[in-house]
Order: C-alpha cells, then structure tokens, then sequence
C-alpha cells in the first residue's frame, strides 16, 4: 500500500478502514472454513475457542462467547456429535465438566487454514523484526481497544440483552 497520507486524521482513516476490511475478511475465510468443516459459523466460533481456552467448563466458555447457556449447550452437543470436542470430568472437581478438542479433527481445521497460513508466512517475510514487533503490538492494543468496547457496550445493555441466540 503506497498511500500519500496528509495528516494523522488520514492516517487514521486508513488504518480504521484497513482493519475493518481484515475483519471482514478474515469473517469470510472463517465462514468457508467452518463450511468446508461442516460446522455452522457460531459453532465453530466456540470451537476456536476452546482450542485457544481449553479445556474449559461451559460456563467459562458460555462467558467468552457471550451466549446464553441453553444456547451454548446447542451448540456443545452439535460439536460433541460431529467429533470435534469431548466433555470430560473435571480432574480439579470430578463434580464438574470441561470440554476439549479432539486432536484428530482439530488437525481437519489446521489443514483448511493452510493457504492461509502460508500466505501470512509470506507476508511476514516482508517485514523486519523490530517491524514485526511494531505490528504486533498495533494489533494487541487494537484488540484490547476493541475488548474495552464490546465491554462498553455491554455494561450498558440492559438485563442480559447482549447475549446472542444462535
């Protein structure tokens, strides 16, 4: 991108857009992935989850996800019944479950992601290390930026009104 950029307001402006269109973007692939998985997107949203979390019991991922519990064991049993997690016994609270990925399936999504992980290889290639570093820690404060949003927005929801049914 070789852009004349005029003022920090522009610059700004460039950037907003460029992450939106990431997001975007990066929402597209996810739908084809999920879709080549056989997985509905909210499903798999959960599942990235809990590869990233887990294992973790289904409040604690009902809370990540912001989805209502009913909602949220839907969505368990389906990825239960597919393959791509198992509920286990707490080993803390034999009371309690947590849920897992399987590793085989697990394996499935790694391989859908390959283009793009290759792609991203490339592109990293381009940079430096300290520039990378730069990159890096413009996206972690984005995300935490956004965090405090959805937070922001949350806390001003009335009675529960941001979890959403699936």
């Amino acid at each position: 991108m070789n852009l004349v950029i005029n003022s920090p307001a522009d610059r700004t402006d460039v950037l907003r857009g460029a992450v939106r269109d990431v997001r975007v973007q990066l929402s597209v692939l996810n739908h084809h992935v999920a879709a080549r998985a056989g997985v509905k997107d909210a499903d798999f949203d959960c599942l990235d989850l809990i590869s990233i979390h887990g294992p973790l019991s289904p409040g604690a991922l009902s809370k990540l996800a912001e989805l209502h519990p009913a909602t949220l064991t839907g969505i368990l049993d389906r990825l239960e019944s597919g393959g791509w997690i198992a509920r286990e016994r707490d080993p803390q609270d034999r009371r309690a479950v947590v849920v897992r990925v399987l590793p085989d399936r697990n394996a499935e999504v790694f391989a859908l992601y390959a283009g793009m992980n290759s792609r991203f290889d490339e592109v990293c290639a381009d940079f430096s290390a300290d520039e990378l570093d730069v990159i890096a820690g413009f996206l972690e404060r984005v995300r935490a930026a956004g965090a405090a949003a959805a937070a922001d927005l949350r806390g001003a929801d009335s009675e529960g009104a941001s979890q959403r049914s699936v």
